[in-house]
């Protein structure tokens, strides 16, 4: 392979390298968004799981039983709320990938 061949293959690869470094730079969403997306995941599991022990309590005071409903509110509460942050994960990696994917194109 002569020098002549061997210039577009190379110019071709550091253009590719340098388009990818600038979609990198413009899709960095920085420590904010990673700092959102953790508080986004934590609210949705510690909001359903204090509802529930919080209805749990009101139930074992105005409605006494011979079971409990705290703990298993509680419980139930933190399934849901883990089921939620679940779909926001997924949600989020389901956006990156199409960005991801759409960039390549």
């Amino acid at each position: 392979m002569s020098d002549q061949e061997k210039q577009p293959a190379f110019a071709d690869e550091i253009g590719a390298k340098a388009a990818r470094k600038m979609r990198a730079r413009k899709s960095t969403q920085g420590v904010w968004f990673g700092l959102g997306m953790m508080g986004l995941i934590g609210w949705s599991v510690a909001v359903p799981t204090v509802l529930g022990a919080a209805l749990g309590i009101w139930l074992d005071r105005h409605y006494p039983g011979k079971h409990g409903w705290t703990l298993a509110l509680l419980v139930g509460g933190l399934a849901i709320g883990c089921l939620n942050a679940w779909h926001w994960v997924v949600k989020e990696d389901d956006a990156m990938r199409d960005e991801q994917e759409g960039k390549d194109d």
